[in-house]
């Protein structure tokens, strides 16, 4: 069996085949390949593909197949009540933190190119927009 044959549930340590989980859900529903082929527009062979292991389905197919299982997403990889509690991960700076011209010289910049640009013609407006998408266009070329 492959490594990508498999998916991996960090909540338990365990590994887990995803085809043999489609598979449990699909039959405990008593829905046969051909409902879930139906329900999906998946064909049959390859729902057999999947939950035999030959074959590892994008996330956008498992969306479609936990749909077709009426079951939530996380149900394909844990077996439980509830969604398992996440781990403790450290916190994400906010957008605001990150983004430029948030703090420092950047606010002070941005501030008074603002004030500048409020008290500017609609027309120049357009010239400088015009010419600031022909400057990154020109840098993505390079």
């Amino acid at each position: 069996m492959e490594l990508t044959d498999m998916v991996e549930s960090r909540w338990e340590g365990q590994t887990m085949v995803i085809g043999d989980r489609l598979k449990e859900l699909r039959e405990h529903k008593k829905f046969s390949q051909g409902e879930i082929e139906k329900r999906t527009g998946l064909l049959r062979c390859y729902i057999s593909r999947v939950e035999n292991g030959h074959t590892v389905p994008s996330i956008e197919t498992l969306e479609k197949l936990a749909r077709a299982l009426e079951i939530p997403m996380y149900e394909l990889f844990y077996d439980g009540e509830k969604p398992p509690s996440l781990p403790n991960l450290p916190k994400r700076k906010a957008s605001d933190d990150i983004a430029w011209g948030s703090s420092g010289k950047d606010a002070d910049f941005l501030s008074r190119f603002r004030r500048v640009l409020s008290k500017t013609k609609e027309a120049d407006k357009k010239m400088l927009m015009f010419m600031a998408q022909k400057m990154v266009g020109a840098s993505r070329v390079k």
